[in-house]
């Protein structure tokens, strides 16, 4: 029930962190597996060699800042392996540094929205149209899984360029599953909080940064990119065949809304 054999999936940023622990169990679970990397090509060709070489796992250099750049990270993957069945949108950016939006420039507005939201609806748009023109293998066409945030329910206090695009991902997802679920493709989003990845490092490495960050948290420690793949590969394989819509937080209990 957990296999994914004779799938394709596509998972953006996937050299590193989130990404590449999703890469890895998808891998496990028998998909053939794209991803997409900007700047880490000897973590990507090494990931590659590591799951299996060209064969079964590519990695695709690409910026993902517009729609456009979505759209051409779709046609990859399809000209890869000739099918698009998952679609894993994990990459992002989180602008370390505390910026009030009194002095928030359009820059880094702009910039954040671009990368974080732009790409994604090129993604969605592109991978959407490939899962409902090809040969279904099952009664679901296809899966997305769009990565949010908990900043994206509760918000973020200097960070509202970050917070808001994580938020538009939450209303994506819940707008994707009501016009697409009857047609066989299930959207769903997983939502984590604090995790030890190189994004959230300059924070977690500050001791007082991290113990205000951990203090909300019941479980008492952040979690670990393996503990978020999970989750993404069980929305994405038959034991979450009437699963659509929902936000499936991650975050050791600190955030106890949908």
């Amino acid at each position: 029930m957990l296999s994914l054999a004779g799938r394709v999936a596509l998972v953006t940023g996937g050299s590193r962190g989130i990404g590449a622990a999703t890469v890895r169990m998808f891998r496990q679970a028998g998909a053939r597996v794209v991803f997409s990397y900007r700047s880490a090509e000897a973590e990507a060709s090494a990931l590659v060699e590591e799951l299996g070489g060209e064969s079964v796992c590519r990695a695709v250099r690409q910026e993902l800042a517009s729609p456009e750049d979505g759209r051409a990270l779709v046609a990859a993957a399809v000209e890869a392996f000739g099918r698009l069945d998952c679609l894993i949108v994990n990459h992002g950016i989180w602008p370390p540094h505390d910026q009030p939006i009194a002095t928030m420039t359009d820059a880094q507005w702009r910039g954040t929205l671009s990368v974080n939201l732009d790409s994604v609806f090129g993604l969605v748009r592109a991978g959407v149209a490939q899962m409902l023109e090809q040969p279904a293998n099952s009664e679901v066409k296809g899966h997305v899984v769009l990565i949010a945030s908990t900043a994206a329910q509760r918000g973020e206090a200097y960070h509202a360029d970050y917070a808001a695009s994580k938020g538009a991902l939450i209303s994506l997802t819940k707008s994707l599953s009501s016009e697409l679920a009857g047609r066989g493709i299930l959207c769903n989003c997983v939502a984590p909080g604090w995790v030890a990845t190189e994004m959230s490092m300059a924070a977690l490495s500050d001791p007082a940064l991290k113990a205000r960050a951990i203090a909300p948290i019941p479980m008492g420690h952040v979690g670990s990119v393996e503990e978020i793949a999970g989750p993404v590969l069980f929305l994405c394989t038959p034991l979450a065949g009437f699963v659509s819509g929902e936000v499936f937080n991650v975050n050791g209990g600190a955030v106890l809304v949908g």
